[in-house]
C-alpha cells in the first residue's frame, strides 16, 4: 500500500526519535544531568554535549537554508511549529517559562526529552511524570488556561518588533532591522557561523569531551536529529505535506514546518488520547514522542539495562508531580523546553529562544543549589537562606550576603 505524504513524513519522523531514543539513552545525553555536573562538581562533559548538539544543529540549519533546501521563512507563522522567529517578541513569557520549566525539570529527576527516555528504561515515576505534564501542557496549549492565567498581563509587556522595521526575533532580521541592510538571510548565516564557530571552540578544547565517546555521540545525535527533522518537514517535501492537506475539510493536526521538542508534544498526545480513534490527532510531536520511548526501551531491553523504577516515599511522589506541573505549564509558556528551545529553537537563531535556554539554565541551577543546602544544613537551613546563598554562589547576589557556609 502506497503512503500518503502525510503518513510518509510521520512515518520518517517516528524512526529519527527511535534513533535518538536509543542513542540518549545509551550515552546519557541528559540536559538536567548536563546542569547537575556542572554546578555540583565542576564537570562541563555533558554540558558541553549539549552546547555541541546546539552547534551541530544551528550548522547544519544555516547550511540547509543558505542552499534552499530549506526555506523557513516561506512558511506562515501558523505552519512554524512553534513560531521560533515570531515578531510579537514575548520576552516575559521565555523567561518565566524557562525558569519554570528549569525548576521542574529538577524537581521531576529530567526535562522531557529524559522523561521518555526514562520511561523505556523502565522508570514508572515519569510515567507518573509524562500524564501530569501532559494535562497540563494540555490545559496551556489547547484550554483557555493559558490566556486566562498569563496572556492578559504578559502581552501587554510584549515588543512587537514588525514596528521596529523587524520581521521577526531572530538575529539575522534583529541586525537588518537596526542597520538598515536588506540581506537578512546573509546576515543570520555569517553571525550563526560565529555561533557555531565559537561554540565549537569552547566545547573541543576540553580534552575530557574529546576524550568521551558517549558525549560526543550524544551531542552529534541530538543536533542531526534536529536537522534531518528540519529538513523533512521545511523543505520541499514539508511544503508538498503542507500543500496536500491544505484543501481537506478537516485537514490531519500539526502539519507543518517543525523540528523536535517535547512539551507540545505531551498536550499532543493527551489530546489524541481524548479522540482516540480520530487519527487526525496524531501529530509529528505525538509520533515523536512514542517513538523516543520505543527507542529507548528497545535498548534498554537488547543490552539488559532495564530497570523498574517506583517512588520510593510520598515526598519523593509530591516533588515529581509539582515538578511535572513546572514542565508542562513552563514548557508551554516558554514554546519550548530543553531540546524545543535549547537545541531546536537555538538553531533558528531566535533570540527568545536563547533567552528561554539561558533561563531554563538558571532555574535549574538555582534549584539544585537550594536542594544541596537543605539536604547538607537539613533542619538548620531556612528555604531562604539556602535561596540566598544559592544566588551568592551563582554570583548574582555579592558574598557579604551569603547566610550559610559553602559545602
Amino acid at each position: 500500500m502506497e503512503l500518503t505524504i502525510h503518513q510518509e513524513i510521520l512515518l520518517y519522523a517516528f524512526i529519527l526519535a527511535a534513533v535518538m531514543g536509543a542513542l540518549v539513552n545509551k550515552t546519557n545525553f541528559c540536559t538536567m544531568g548536563a546542569v547537575s555536573d556542572w554546578v555540583n562538581i565542576g564537570d562541563t562533559g555533558r554540558f558541553r554535549a549539549w552546547l555541541f548538539a546546539i552547534a551541530v544543529a544551528m550548522g547544519g540549519l544555516i547550511l540547509l537554508e543558505s542552499t534552499g533546501l530549506v526555506d523557513l521563512d516561506s512558511f506562515e507563522l501558523k505552519d512554524l511549529r512553534p513560531p521560533y522567529r515570531m515578531s510579537n517578541f514575548e520576552w516575559l513569557r521565555y523567561v518565566l517559562g524557562g525558569v519554570m520549566f528549569g525548576i521542574g525539570m529538577t524537581l521531576a529527576s529530567g526535562c522531557g526529552n529524559k522523561t521518555l527516555i526514562r520511561i523505556g528504561g523502565g522508570n514508572l515515576k515519569s510515567v507518573v511524570v509524562l500524564v501530569i505534564a501532559s494535562f497540563f501542557a494540555y490545559l496551556m496549549a489547547k484550554t483557555d488556561f493559558y490566556g486566562v492565567v498569563f496572556y492578559s498581563w504578559m502581552n501587554p509587556l510584549s515588543i512587537e518588533l514588525g514596528t521596529m522595521g523587524m520581521g521577526g526575533q531572530d538575529i539575522g532580521r534583529v541586525i537588518a532591522g537596526t542597520t538598515g541592510a536588506e540581506d537578512s538571510i546573509n546576515i543570520r548565516a555569517i553571525t550563526g557561523g560565529i555561533f557555531v564557530a565559537l561554540l565549537m571552540v569552547y566545547v573541543w578544547k576540553s580534552a575530557d569531551f574529546r576524550n568521551s565517546f558517549n558525549n560526543i555521540l550524544g551531542g552529534l545525535t541530538v543536533g542531526l536529529a534536529v536537522v534531518a527533522a528540519w529538513y523533512l518537514t521545511g523543505g520541499s517535501k514539508g511544503q508538498e505535506w503542507l500543500e496536500s492537506t491544505s484543501f481537506m475539510d478537516t485537514p490531519p493536526r500539526g502539519v507543518g514546518a517543525q523540528s523536535f521538542t517535547f512539551t507540545s508534544p505531551m498536550a499532543d498526545t493527551f489530546d489524541y488520547a481524548l479522540h482516540i480513534t480520530n487519527t487526525n490527532f496524531v501529530t509529528f510531536g505525538v509520533v515523536a514522542l512514542a517513538g523516543v520511548i520505543l527507542g529507548s526501551l528497545l535498548y534498554a531491553v537488547i543490552f539488559r539495562k532495564f530497570r523498574l523504577e517506583w517512588f520510593h516515599s510520598g515526598r519523593d511522589f509530591l516533588a515529581h508531580a509539582i515538578g511535572a506541573v513546572l514542565m508542562g505549564v513552563g514548557g508551554v509558556l516558554a514554546l519550548g523546553c530543553t531540546i524545543g528551545q535549547g537545541v531546536t529553537g537555538f538553531s533558528t537563531l531566535a533570540i527568545g529562544s536563547m533567552m528561554a535556554f539561558v533561563s531554563l539554565v538558571f532555574g535549574s541551577a538555582l534549584t539544585m543549589k537550594v536542594q544541596y543546602y537543605k539536604m547538607v544544613y537539613e533542619s538548620e537551613a531556612s528555604f531562604a537562606g539556602a535561596l540566598i546563598t544559592a544566588l551568592v554562589d551563582l554570583k548574582l547576589l555579592p558574598s557579604g550576603m551569603r547566610r550559610l557556609e559553602a559545602v
